[in-house]
């Protein structure tokens, strides 16, 4: 695991302002800061990555971070930042919500539209940087819990905010390992916003959504299963076919894409985690037989064939 730490400490005091500014833009993305007291500033960062996910922690006094149109390039990944307050409230706006979280919760940062982020007494933030597309493969519109409070006082947004900090403390891990932890801190993430759902929203449309997330759980948790199927699924979940399929009209997938691309997705992490098994028998695990259709569709998803995809992952190992 690839740890960098930055300090302030023994920076020209008149030079602090800017290079905590660049130590920003490289640690997350461009952003506007405002300081309280410029000349007499602070900081400290530490960053460790894991495989596409970093982690990071900060401490410094009132500060104010702004996303601004011009800082932001839709040419480049799509990101969120997941933030969790260690010692005094934050203020966060994004897409028109004013939210304040306190230590015991996090909120979600969209990187790819304006925002505001400030705290006006000294704290510290543990920070955790995810490529949207990342989070989308585990969670159906993720955009929905942006500028949203979730509260990590008990339950599985308490485990993944522990998580958090004990990875902090991680140190000598292989690349491959640090990338593993990384999509499983993220897996954890998305149950904990889907449970969140599950709480919210009208009567009708919460039960809608809720077979709806239930039919994709009972999915990705089948992967590896020969009977996995529509019956399967519809019979798993209490409904019937046709209910089933009209579910996935809400979303831009039918049942058998979604299936398809959660498929490639588990042989995905497992071709990258491990190398005992070989390309043949993680495609037959999850349910594709025919490896010329397994090499053709696996390209099509992420642009690169799964001897590569395996060959990148552990080349840094």
């Amino acid at each position: 695991m690839d740890v960098t730490a930055y300090s302030t400490a023994g920076i020209d005091p008149a030079a602090r302002a800017a290079e905590w500014s660049r130590v920003i833009a490289d640690t997350y993305f461009p952003l506007q800061l405002t300081f309280r007291e410029p000349a007499g500033f602070s900081g400290r960062l530490e960053r460790r990555s894991m495989g596409q996910v970093s982690l990071s922690r900060l401490a410094t006094g009132p500060m104010q971070y702004e996303r601004q149109a011009r800082h932001i390039s839709h040419t480049g990944p799509e990101e969120y930042l997941i933030t969790v307050p260690r010692r005094g409230p934050v203020s966060f706006r994004q897409l028109g919500r004013d939210v304040r979280c306190d230590p015991g919760g996090f909120i979600v940062e969209r990187g790819d539209e304006p925002y505001r982020f400030s705290y006006a007494e000294p704290n510290e933030l543990c920070v955790l940087k995810i490529p949207k597309r990342m989070l989308a493969e585990r969670l159906r519109s993720p955009d929905r819990f942006c500028a949203m409070v979730i509260d990590a006082r008990s339950g599985l947004p308490r485990l993944m905010t522990a998580m958090m900090s004990e990875l902090q403390s991680l140190t000598g891990t292989e690349s491959h390992a640090a990338a593993l932890l990384g999509r499983q801190i993220v897996e954890v993430l998305a149950i904990a916003l889907d449970e969140r759902l599950d709480r919210d929203d009208g009567v009708k449309s919460s039960v809608r959504a809720g077979h709806l997330r239930r039919a994709e759980r009972v999915i990705r948790q089948n992967l590896s299963n020969p009977a996995l199927s529509p019956d399967f699924v519809a019979d798993q979940c209490g409904i019937s076919k046709r209910y089933l399929h009209e579910l996935f009209s809400d979303t831009d997938k039918t049942v058998a894409q979604f299936t398809r691309e959660e498929r490639l997705f588990a042989a995905r992490d497992a071709m990258s985690s491990s190398q005992t098994l070989s390309l043949a028998e993680i495609a037959y695990r999850f349910g594709f037989s025919d490896q010329a259709q397994f090499s053709r569709l696996f390209k099509a998803q992420f642009g690169m064939t799964p001897s590569d995809c395996r060959r990148t992952a552990f080349s840094a190992a």
